[in-house]
């Protein structure tokens, strides 16, 4: 096992750690996410978003890692996010969650696991008609929002934060 390998274990049980203890592998803090009651799943996701977007910024601007984007496609996007939204709210978890809810030792998660390694193996075998229909579809080629608004990721990583600070707020004065 590898460094990479080891640094991406140690990181994944450090994530792991982190949504058992901020309660978001619990099913009733999922239930209130679907339904717009409880923002806790989304206050942590966009927290790991921030961390993720200025460690990812900070290691691009030092020459350690070069970013390479994914084509922005509308297609995948769409159909992808649907898929995904319609399976987290039919099983009540997200690819991380269902793990780190294995791992708390919530049996039931397992479906959710199958159920995702079997559209993976689905999709993997559906790619040659998926590249010629959906994954055609409004293709902008490999861009990031920095790019298409012309100035630094450090502005979009600053403007994003303070939107992300004043939903906090506004989450908080609705008891969200």
């Amino acid at each position: 096992m590898g460094i990479d390998q080891i640094l991406g274990l140690l990181t994944g049980i450090a994530f792991g750690f982190l949504l058992q203890k901020g309660r978001v592998l619990r099913f009733e803090k999922q239930v209130g996410a679907m339904l717009l009651k409880d923002m806790t799943i989304l206050k942590f996701m966009l927290s790991a978003i921030i961390v993720g977007m200025v460690g990812v910024a900070v290691l691009s601007s030092m020459g350690i890692i070069t970013l390479s984007h994914k084509p922005m496609n509308v297609g995948a996007i769409l159909v992808g996010g649907a898929l995904f939204g319609t399976g987290w709210a039919i099983m009540g978890y997200c690819p991380g969650t269902s793990v780190g809810a294995l791992g708390e030792g919530r049996w039931h998660a397992i479906f959710a696991i199958a159920g995702m390694v079997a559209g993976a193996g689905v999709y993997a075998e559906l790619y040659p008609f998926f590249k010629t229909t959906v994954l055609s579809w409004a293709d902008f080629g490999k861009i990031g929002l920095p790019e298409a608004l012309g100035v630094s990721p450090w502005i979009v990583i600053v403007v994003f934060i303070l939107m992300v600070l004043a939903l906090f707020r506004w989450f908080e004065s609705k008891g969200l």
